[in-house]
């Protein structure tokens, strides 16, 4: 979810002449490739393989440890919907334990672009159980943030996004999430983990990969709902916040393993 780091005022969807803050996600230019027959077919068998990989990956862990499981839990339970944060590099084991909840009424949704680009993503996603949020072919701050009040407000779907996403600065907490849970009045549930075997890839985000029969620790850290009316100030006080929260929650799993 890429967040810019000067957000302009914020506004309620529901106050009269009101918008979405622009400059929040990139513009994603549209792309000129197109889904031809050939593509789609690729498209197809590649998804199977590429779920069926991701799984057998998640089988050869270790014991996985959940701490603050029962925030999650109660979280959904009581707002139907929530806004799961957690760094890009961290995705592999949050977004297991978010698609374990769809049993207890969560329905993970991610924003993929509705470019042919996005095609393979939405459909392993979908494929796994996830909802697809697809925002607009050029998007701007306020589509996508739009797409994202839509999802979250109407569908009660619960958008998982990455704060230093999609390309960083590593591990800056960015305002986009902060932003959703002011115009939704939904929480945001941050969550970090630790494994005791890793491989880190060397991308921007060091992104980490538990290697098989690694323990893993996962921290749910306590739902937290953004209060409307902040200024530019309070703004940053929150992105630090969160960027602390996220913190302490690696090293409380870190300690745990």
């Amino acid at each position: 979810m890429p967040l810019d780091q000067n957000p302009r005022p914020l506004m309620h969807p529901d106050d009269q002449k009101s918008e979405p803050p622009r400059g929040m996600y990139e513009v994603r230019r549209r792309s000129r490739r197109r889904l031809t027959r050939t593509r789609s077919l690729l498209y197809r068998l590649a998804v199977p393989v590429a779920i069926g990989l991701i799984r057998l990956w998640w089988s050869l862990l270790g014991r996985t440890t959940v701490l603050g499981d029962e925030r999650l839990r109660e979280a959904v339970a009581r707002q139907g919907s929530v806004i799961p944060v957690y760094w890009h590099a961290h995705q592999l084991i949050p977004v297991r334990r978010l698609l374990k909840a769809s049993d207890e009424g969560l329905r993970l949704g991610f924003l993929i672009s509705p470019s042919v680009d996005g095609e393979l993503p939405a459909m392993i996603v979908r494929r796994a159980g996830g909802h697809v949020i697809r925002g607009s072919s050029n998007l701007t701050g306020a589509r996508a943030l739009r797409d994202y009040y839509e999802a979250v407000a109407k569908n009660r779907v619960s958008p998982a996004v990455t704060p230093d996403g999609p390309s960083g600065p590593r591990r800056q907490f960015k305002p986009g999430a902060i932003l959703l849970s002011q115009l939704t009045g939904k929480p945001m549930v941050p969550m970090a983990y630790a494994a005791k075997w890793v491989w880190r890839f060397p991308t921007w985000d060091r992104f980490v990969l538990p290697l098989p029969l690694s323990r893993v620790v996962l921290a749910i850290g306590e739902p937290v709902t953004v209060p409307r009316g902040l200024d530019a100030a309070s703004l940053e006080d929150w992105q630090e916040r969160m960027r602390a929260e996220l913190e302490a929650l690696f090293q409380q799993a870190r300690a745990a393993l």
